[in-house]
């Protein structure tokens, strides 16, 4: 690290050599299936909500919200703002229904419900939404320790991927939710000491940071327009509404931790504390955001710095100095905002805070890629391996499984992180693909939740409409110009909302025609 004072450097390597020694106590009695899927059963609700504000809270948070507010406005705080009613849905309907069933995997239902390709079919989405999350972290945690190491950020993703595989694998879901309670305070204290810190070096402090802001509309939430073509408010909040339903409802991380609370009220009790930490948490890097925009604007000369380092890296090796120079004249506030964060750390935090907000970064990518290899091993193990290649699997053969399913998935996510690297916008690359994936599933749970009728060739059909929707809407860019009228008019995050919708509201329609038919044959 040859760029980092000897302190920084120290404290960064006891919090990762704490976070694998959680692993190895752990891993003392992490000897079953039940215990490193479950932990047994016995976490109590604050620890879970804890865990599960971590997961939310991760690295595309840390960097890309302070980079998105940068470069644009707090439009994208609409999305927290949608999540106080998924919640309460997901506490009154959701988590008492996956108490009740018992299973592990939050897709089992859906084979006694509408067939086999049914749990395939949102296990397949589930892998994809979570190789799409860790490989966005991954890309996260590399684009600050790169500015602050020195190191490529390959070299980066695969020495912090090694650290998060080991204390998984050992550990399993009870090292995975204690060292997110952890990690979950480290990185609020991160947020809160980076503020202090760009506020106590602003010339004329909160006041100044406030008059630049509203000068520059940073505090916007987007139009309130019935606009679907852009993002305005109500498309992120409907972005949110159901991206958050699909993670309370739908999304293993989640669903498994349901299992871990001793009853079903703590269960509900972890939901709401997530929902109480989260939205005021993200807000808060929402502020560091307009306080970057507002202290840049103080100091143009770091911006120039970044705009050249960006224009540098997306031009070939080959560009002169004058087309670098061209580039940067030509570059956004949002096509450098998440470069702007690691720019302050380097150069205007003190030595010793810097490797605690490191930490604190760590700490945000960490908790979310640990929950999620451990998740994709379950669903894996369960429905795929279990399901279709061993299904009389004994216990020690199970936990094998789990064991190399976590490697496994924990090297894909490191080799997606490695994919990402060069593009525009952390968060808007991580909201993009999550839609893509995740619409389907939540369509096809919902189906099955609210609707008696809808039976499995009903679901199929308005599963494969949904999947041609999804699809056209993903890439009717690529539609030639002279037949632009068939392109999608609506912006990508309204794909989660229209792919849910068109699942759910066909199998809906079809079930009905085919009643009718059945009623008018039976008269």
């Amino acid at each position: 690290m040859n760029n980092l004072p000897i302190l920084d450097i120290v404290i960064i390597v006891l919090y990762l050599l704490a976070m694998v020694l959680v692993g190895v106590y752990f891993s003392r009695k992490n000897k079953s299936a039940e215990q490193f899927t479950k932990a047994s059963g016995k976490i109590p609700g604050w620890a879970i909500g804890l865990s599960i504000y971590a997961t939310f809270l991760s690295s595309n948070t840390f960097l890309g919200v302070p980079g998105k507010a940068f470069g644009g406005n707090w439009n994208a705080f609409v999305f927290s703002i949608s999540m106080p009613l998924a919640a309460w849905i997901a506490s009154k309907y959701f988590v008492p229904f996956y108490r009740s069933i018992g299973g592990i995997s939050a897709y089992s239902h859906l084979e006694h419900r509408f067939g086999p390709w049914a749990r395939t079919y949102a296990v397949i989405c589930f892998l994809l939404t979570q190789l799409a999350r860790m490989g966005s972290i991954f890309f996260g945690i590399a684009l600050s320790l790169q500015a602050l190491t020195g190191y490529s950020m390959s070299t980066v993703m695969i020495v912090m991927g090694i650290s998060i595989i080991i204390y998984t694998v050992m550990g399993g879901m009870e090292a995975v939710i204690w060292t997110e309670v952890v990690q979950g305070i480290i990185k609020t204290l991160g947020a809160l000491l980076i503020i202090y810190l760009i506020v106590a070096d602003m010339p004329g402090g909160v006041s100044k940071i406030i008059d630049i802001g509203v000068e520059n509309n940073k505090f916007s939430l987007g139009s309130f327009s019935p606009n679907l073509t852009e993002s305005t408010f109500w498309v992120v909040l409907f972005y949110g509404f159901f991206i958050n339903l699909n993670n309370f409802g739908m999304d293993q991380n989640y669903v498994q931790r349901y299992h871990t609370a001793s009853t079903e009220q703590e269960a509900r009790k972890s939901v709401w504390l997530c929902v109480w930490l989260y939205v005021p948490a993200s807000l808060l890097f929402f502020i560091i955001g307009v306080c970057l925009f507002a202290y840049y604007q103080l100091h143009p000369e770091f911006t120039d710095v970044i705009k050249m380092q960006v224009a540098a890296e997306r031009l070939p090796s080959s560009a002169t100095s004058t087309q670098i120079a061209d580039m940067a004249a030509s570059l956004k506030a949002s096509d450098y905002g998440d470069k702007v964060m690691p720019h302050f750390m380097v150069n205007k935090i003190p030595a010793g805070l810097v490797g605690l907000i490191v930490s604190a970064i760590l700490s945000a990518a960490m908790s979310t890629i640990s929950s999620g290899m451990n998740a994709s091993a379950t669903v894996f193990t369960v429905d795929i391996y279990k399901r279709y290649f061993k299904p009389n699997l004994t216990d020690k053969q199970n936990l094998k499984s789990l064991h190399v399913t976590t490697v496994l998935f924990g090297l894909m996510g490191m080799a997606t992180g490695l994919a990402m690297i060069g593009v525009k916008s952390l968060l808007d690359i991580w909201w993009e693909l999550s839609g893509i994936f995740a619409g389907g599933m939540l369509g096809l749970f919902l189906l099955g939740m609210i609707s008696k009728k809808a039976k499995n060739a009903e679901a199929f059909t308005a599963t494969i409409i949904g999947i041609v929707v999804i699809l056209w809407m993903t890439f009717s860019s690529l539609i030639p110009e002279k037949y632009e009228f068939l392109r999608s008019p609506f912006h990508k995050n309204m794909i989660i909302v229209v792919g849910t919708l068109t699942i759910f509201l066909a199998g809906i329609i079809i079930s009905k025609i085919k009643s009718n038919k059945q009623q008018a044959a039976q008269a």
